[in-house]
């Protein structure tokens, strides 16, 4: 960034980091990169001054812009972190303002839409690789974000055909440097499985939340807690996804009709082997999540 980054020596440093959107997931990226040392500067990117010094104050960025283009201008890598619904429109930007060397990777939970546009633009095309690490939380705002939030989390990279050889390699470091296990599937198949394991109980634990008047919320225990937590995240980032993965969400709340289906059927019948079998099958798959699972990880979306 002109003049505002002093480059500090560092370990094996990536130069400058900007992160495009400094909100909880940014934050934690800004706040990873500075605790390990592995930039120069963080430069952080938006449109709101007030959330940006917000940001600085809590040490997760260096320096901050409303200037996107000053804000990439020095980048080594370039990380958009803003909802699903503007990602392709801020890699393009900061594709056309950054350097050569320029890597660009995201944090969007959507993949198909996004990798497709970008691909449309031969210079973003030659300087991305999609990006989503499977870490976050019910809260919003840098003032949650934590420096440990990707560590042995799952980073989810999606590479085309198109996708240069140099910067999926480089995208591979990244965010394994900041703790990640790192994934590799197509945008499709990606867009597939998080319907399933991420937006589909997202939508659920809203319905399930929607389905219990207030004068009832008196009586509530743990299993009510622990079925809505995520109902409690933003709606507007939510909206968003759930929009840009409409069909293979649609696709995923089929199969989890069928489920309930056959609970009512079992239930109506008065059938307690199939309630049964249909639970020891659900707590078999629960358990198989909690043997590869840590309490953090448990807690966390």
């Amino acid at each position: 960034m002109h003049g505002l980054c002093r480059r500090e020596p560092v370990l094996e440093p990536l130069g400058t980091v900007a992160i495009v959107g400094v909100g909880l997931i940014g934050g934690s990226i800004g706040l990873a990169v500075r605790a390990r040392g592995l930039a120069g500067c963080v430069v952080g990117v938006g449109r709101d001054e007030a959330r940006l010094a917000e940001a600085v104050r809590f040490g997760a960025i260096d320096v901050a812009t409303t200037d996107a283009a000053n804000g990439v201008a020095e980048a080594d890598v370039v990380v958009v972190c803003t909802p699903v619904t503007r990602i392709a429109d801020d890699v393009r930007h900061a594709a056309e303002h950054g350097p050569e060397g320029l890597l660009i990777t995201d944090a969007g939970s959507t993949k198909h839409r996004i990798v497709e546009a970008v691909e449309r633009h031969a210079r973003a095309r030659a300087l991305f690789v999609g990006g989503h690490p499977i870490a976050g939380s019910d809260r919003k705002g840098v003032a949650f974000a934590d420096a440990n939030l990707f560590e042995g989390r799952a980073c989810v990279l999606t590479p085309t055909r198109r996708t240069p050889a140099d910067r999926l390699r480089r995208a591979r470091g990244f965010w394994g440097r900041l703790g990640c296990r790192i994934l590799e599937t197509d945008p499709v198949a990606h867009d597939a499985a998080l319907a399933r394991t991420s937006h589909l109980p997202h939508a659920v634990a809203a319905a399930l939340a929607a389905s219990i008047p207030v004068e009832l919320l008196t009586m509530v225990g743990g299993a009510y807690r622990d079925g809505t937590r995520v109902a409690g995240s933003d709606p507007e980032i939510w909206t968003a996804i759930f929009l840009e993965n409409r069909r293979p969400i649609l696709d995923a709340l089929g199969i989890f009709q069928g489920q309930v289906s056959a609970f009512k059927r079992a239930l109506m019948a008065g059938d307690a082997d199939a309630i049964r079998r249909w639970w020891e099958d659900a707590r078999a798959l629960r358990a198989r999540f909690d043997a590869q699972t840590t309490p953090r990880e448990a807690l966390e979306d």
